[in-house]
C-alpha cells in the first residue's frame, strides 16, 4: 500500500524528516529567546491539567495547582509505562523472530 504522504508531497519519509529538520534548525537559528518562543505552548500544555482537575473553576488557585501537578505526574507516568510496554513487546518480537525462547530457560 503506497504511503499517502509520499504521494501527496512527492517526498519519502526520510526526505520529509530532513525537510522538517531544516525548518526547525532555521527557526531556532532566528530565535533570540527559545524559552520565550515556546512559553505559550508550555502554558497551554500546563493549563490543560488545571482544566482537567478543576473544570468548573471551584478550587482555590493553590489547590488547583497542587492537583494539576499530580495530574501532570500521572500523565508522564502513563507515557513511561506505555514506552516500557512498547520496548518489551519489541524485544519479545525480536526474540520470537530469531527463534529464541525465554531467558528464564537457563
Amino acid at each position: 500500500m503506497p504511503d499517502p504522504l509520499t504521494e501527496r508531497t512527492g517526498l519519502n519519509a526520510g526526505q520529509r524528516r530532513l525537510r522538517a529538520q531544516i525548518a526547525a534548525d532555521t527557526l531556532w537559528s532566528k530565535t533570540e529567546d527559545p524559552s520565550a518562543h515556546t512559553a505559550p505552548a508550555r502554558a497551554a500544555f500546563n493549563d490543560r491539567f488545571e482544566r482537567e482537575v478543576d473544570p468548573d473553576g471551584s478550587l482555590t488557585s493553590a489547590e488547583r495547582a497542587r492537583r494539576a501537578e499530580y495530574a501532570r505526574k500521572a500523565y508522564f507516568a502513563r507515557l513511561a509505562l506505555k514506552s516500557s510496554q512498547a520496548r518489551a513487546a519489541k524485544t519479545a518480537a525480536r526474540r520470537t523472530a530469531k527463534g529464541g525462547g525465554s531467558e528464564d530457560a537457563a
